[in-house]
């Protein structure tokens, strides 16, 4: 794979890195001058300080760090950001404190992680009937025991 043009928009900015050798998602790291706490049930925007090209026919997933929203109770307020191909500006996450106690987001901090996924475009056909299957119409639960 070709590798991902990324145009640093701040000198602290860091690119973003895989923790280890099979890591799915790259982590994206806080690019700030001074920390930002955000409050129980608040959100904060939290710079990356990086752009960068998502290839066409892909979108690039912005995702929760496990550790940081076992830990800290700190995720993505949208769950599952998602940057176009034809985006260029800044990469920004915006985090909600779904905790108790106000939780600090230092600078150079990991605070989500990023991964490149094809996406599929189709066209969208308006019909009278869908075609049948086994499951019908049900919905939540209705294949469980």
């Amino acid at each position: 794979m070709k590798p991902i043009r990324v145009k640093k928009l701040h000198p602290m900015a860091q690119l973003p890195t895989y923790g280890s050798a099979e890591a799915a998602g790259a982590d994206l790291y806080a690019c700030l001058e001074q920390a930002v706490t955000i409050a129980p049930g608040e959100t904060a925007w939290i710079p990356t300080g990086l752009a960068l090209e998502v290839p066409k026919g892909c979108a690039g997933l912005v995702y929760a760090r496990s550790s940081l929203g076992a830990k800290r109770g700190l995720a993505p307020a949208n769950k599952v950001g998602v940057i176009d191909s034809d985006y260029r500006g800044e990469i920004r996450v915006v985090l909600l404190n779904h905790g108790k106690v106000p939780q600090t987001v230092e600078n150079g901090e990991r605070v989500a992680q990023f991964l490149i996924t094809p996406v599929l475009t189709p066209a969208y056909e308006e019909v009278e009937e869908l075609t049948d299957t086994n499951r019908g119409t049900g919905g939540f639960g209705s294949t469980g025991a």
